[in-house]
């Protein structure tokens, strides 16, 4: 997949179209070979790669208690109902209705996997869920005229979760996880856009306030890890995380107050120079669950650089982060599902700017 320059040899959708079909194929398949489930394995199954070789299959894919990672599960969802939403656009009525099933599918094998429950002991796992079944039940409307009632049933039984992950300790904020020793980025952000998208936007409106408060640089324009509570009180965590950015944006946009908006754009100015090589590639990190970091905050740049409230240089720096990135994802070809997962988001959040320019 031989990408020239912004005028491709394939476009971004098209990409995009072969990630999904690519990360089905070699991660996905029915959770224990049940009927009207999906899940994603956490390695490659045995496939042949272009060049010959080929992926071991470290798990064993149908071992029910194999490594699963629920969180790279509800990222999975979020872009199994991107796939389908453009689909839709393009009038592909039964391609769009395909994802659909799968991803009803997907939600049903979490929740099986999970053995029969959605709620988790991480809540930055739960708001990344429950932002994803929100999609979902917002695509069903979309594609069958009513809303998902098992989406619907895991947005009401997660935000009751994110509600029970705050208190007053250090002012605010939500836990990590239960253990309740550290307040982070990676859990209020996503619980502030998932407030946010459902009408709670006082409490997403505390959320964001305690993380610029606490965990906002000023010198750096980003935002740090997280809160760790010590017996001496609190310790900052003060590492800087592509994705954590991606987060903090998207929950600014929903909110979208004058305000917000100004922040917004500090923090996109900010990832261009700081998080970003020469060529505008936004920085990876390695390992498993770093394999998605810049993958979410390109989900989110991409609804910055087509959101017309931000100012055109903001968009500009957005868009050109997000194309950069993808183009140098294009021969690819990743062998764990958070890889796979990132790069097929990252073709998505790129194709929006296609689909925009031709408009």
């Amino acid at each position: 997949m031989k990408l020239e320059s912004e005028g491709t040899m394939e476009s971004m959708q098209e990409l995009a179209h072969q990630a999904a079909i690519d990360t089905h194929q070699r991660f996905g398949h029915r959770l224990m070979g049940l009927p009207g489930t999906w899940i994603g394995q956490s390695y490659s199954k045995a496939h042949r790669l272009r060049d010959g070789s080929m992926l071991s299959n470290l798990n064993g894919f149908a071992h029910p208690l194999a490594e699963w990672n629920y969180w790279w599960q509800a990222h999975y969802l979020d872009a199994i109902i991107d796939e389908g939403r453009s689909y839709w656009d393009e009038g592909n009525e039964h391609r769009a209705r395909e994802a659909l099933a799968r991803a009803n599918g997907l939600l049903r094998g979490i929740r099986i996997r999970n053995f029969g429950i959605l709620p988790n002991y991480f809540f930055d796992d739960m708001a990344w869920l429950a932002l994803a079944s929100g999609r979902l039940s917002e695509f069903t409307q979309l594609v069958t005229g009513h809303r998902s009632r098992p989406a619907e049933a895991a947005v009401r039984t997660l935000g009751r979760q994110l509600h029970a992950g705050m208190d007053g300790v250090l002012d605010g904020g939500l836990y990590w996880s239960r253990k309740r020793d550290f307040k982070n980025t990676p859990a209020n952000a996503p619980a502030a856009l998932f407030f946010a998208r459902t009408g709670e936007k006082e409490t997403a409106r505390e959320l964001l306030q305690w993380l610029e408060k606490n965990l906002f640089s000023v010198e750096r324009g980003l935002y740090l890890d997280g809160l760790r509570l010590t017996t001496q009180g609190h310790a900052v965590e003060p590492a800087v995380y592509t994705y954590n950015q991606g987060l903090v944006l998207g929950a600014l946009l929903e909110l979208g107050e004058p305000a917000d908006l100004a922040h917004a754009k500090v923090l996109i100015d900010a990832t261009t120079k700081s998080l970003s090589t020469a060529a505008g590639v936004l920085s990876f990190n390695s390992g498993g669950d770093g394999n998605l970091f810049a993958g979410i905050l390109c989900r989110y740049l991409a609804l910055a650089g087509n959101d017309v409230r931000l100012e055109a240089r903001s968009r500009e720096q957005a868009r050109r982060l997000v194309m950069a990135t993808a183009r140098h994802l294009a021969d690819q070809e990743p062998r764990r599902l958070s890889a796979a997962i990132q790069r097929w988001m990252i073709f998505s959040a790129a194709a929006q700017f296609e689909l925009n320019a031709g408009q």
